[in-house]
């Protein structure tokens, strides 16, 4: 299994980014994706995750109206669309699949919200 996130930059507050998480080594358009984050300083947080076909998502409150989860599972991708970003928003993003009980992570990809 791996997990490969893109798409952290440096962004000014109200910003917008994408975040693409590409996976490999397993069937992945049979697993709910999850996309989390961690700040400096703090523990990992869901940020959002998607079910198998793209169907039912869910999100973090802090995050709500402002982040989208989604995916193409003919390119094996999960994607977060940020927009109206906060300085609070700057973390290390990464994606997870849970497969198999074993829950398997990208390396991350950094995210800075700052004028």
């Amino acid at each position: 299994v791996q997990l490969v996130e893109s798409g952290g930059n440096l962004v000014q507050p109200g910003g917008s980014l994408r975040l693409s998480c590409a996976a490999s080594g397993f069937t992945f358009s049979i697993y709910r994706m999850s996309w989390y984050r961690q700040a400096p300083g703090k523990e990992r947080e869901l940020v959002a995750d998607i079910t198998s076909a793209g169907g039912s998502t869910n999100y973090a409150d802090s995050v709500k109206g402002r982040f989208t989860i989604s995916r193409d599972n003919a390119k094996r991708t999960v994607y977060l669309q940020m927009s109206s970003l906060k300085p609070e928003d700057t973390a290390v993003y990464y994606c997870m699949c849970d497969v198999g009980g074993i829950h398997y992570w990208g390396k991350g990809t950094l995210v800075t919200v700052s004028s």
